[in-house]
């Protein structure tokens, strides 16, 4: 079996072509990322998952399932509450909130595993309210001390069900305005100000996430660099301040965020020299292609250790699903916030 790489790529419909079955036995492809436009009906996905594990098993198969106005796969699923309802529910109700978080991140994992993923780039641990329109209601909460109690009881639900856990964007995204599929955010805060506040979630959960996703900002008291290029974020702070030992993902190289580097080759090669495991190319065909002759040329092509961690570790059944009591029961409760 060949190891993954350290490319992770999306698709462009909701079958395979011939060209993208070639893509995907290329050693540099360790990954891919599926949109609502791959998606037709929840046969027709499970369909196209398990083509794509049957070329390669080791693929990392991921998604983006938050919750809100994040969800990708909708027909046919448990449509989930946005996480900041969730936490005020915590808030007002710390014992009721906590099943309910706890057993909503492991119905998210197990419809997602059933599904043939192997996990969702979740949860949010950004703090926010309604500050980063981007963020806004994705955070748990704009209180810190809620937001990593909240996550943590929903990164539970997702390890029971045998699902890893990515937070992000590290360090927080809810301090600036900026959109950063848009362009380049800058926060002009000090590492200080972060350390009271935006990083307390990333360093309270920090031994329960396999993976971290940065965020395209620009921090320019701290870094000149986006935190996703800058190996002092990444390496100095996530690795040895916050003791991180998993695997980190580039956010999407395709976002303007991401810009403040050239071509696509350039930006896949800052990211994995500053600490990324596995470099995000989303929406933009050539791009991606770009990143791939990059690896194939053997600079940053090293397989990382890390990668294997996000695999699905059950494996799930939806005829499991259908009978089951806590299944059945999470679905009731969360309908009934709605």
């Amino acid at each position: 079996m060949m190891a993954p790489g350290p490319l992770m790529l999306d698709l462009e419909g909701t079958a395979l072509s011939d060209a993208e079955r070639d893509l995907l036995t290329q050693s540099p492809v360790g990954g891919v990322i599926f949109f609502a436009r791959n998606i037709k009906s929840k046969a027709q996905f499970m369909a196209l998952t398990a083509e794509v594990s049957a070329l390669r098993p080791e693929l990392l198969l991921a998604i983006d399932q938050e919750g809100g106005r994040v969800q990708r796969l909708r027909e046919g699923y448990t449509l989930l509450p946005a996480m900041q309802q969730l936490g005020s529910l915590l808030a007002d109700d710390s014992a009721r909130g906590a099943e309910l978080l706890k057993n909503t991140g492991w119905l998210l994992a197990v419809e997602m595993i059933a599904s043939g993923l192997d996990f969702s780039f979740a949860p949010v641990l950004d703090l926010d309210s309604n500050h980063c329109d981007v963020i806004a209601n994705r955070s748990f909460s704009l209180n810190p001390d809620i937001a990593s109690a909240a996550a943590g009881y929903f990164i539970d639900g997702m390890a029971e069900a045998g699902m890893a856990a990515t937070g992000k964007h590290f360090p927080g995204h809810g301090g600036v305005t900026a959109d950063s599929h848009l362009e380049i955010p800058y926060d002009l805060r000090s590492m200080a100000q972060l350390q009271a506040r935006d990083l307390l979630p990333f360093k309270a959960l920090s031994p329960k996430l396999q993976g971290v996703m940065p965020a395209h900002i620009v921090f320019p008291e701290i870094d000149s660099k986006a935190v996703g290029f800058s190996s002092y974020w990444l390496q100095s702070i996530l690795r040895e301040e916050l003791s991180f030992d998993g695997v980190i993902f580039s956010d999407d190289l395709s976002m303007k965020g991401a810009d403040q580097l050239g071509s696509y080759a350039e930006k896949a090669e800052a990211a994995l020299r500053a600490g990324c495991d596995m470099v995000l190319v989303c929406n933009n065909r050539h791009g991606a292609l770009e990143v791939l002759d990059f690896l194939k040329g053997g600079a940053e092509s090293v397989t990382s250790r890390r990668l294997p961690l996000m695999k699905a570790h059950k494996q799930w059944r939806w005829a499991e699903l259908l009978g089951n009591p806590r299944w059945l029961a999470t679905q009731k409760a969360l309908a009934a916030l709605q």
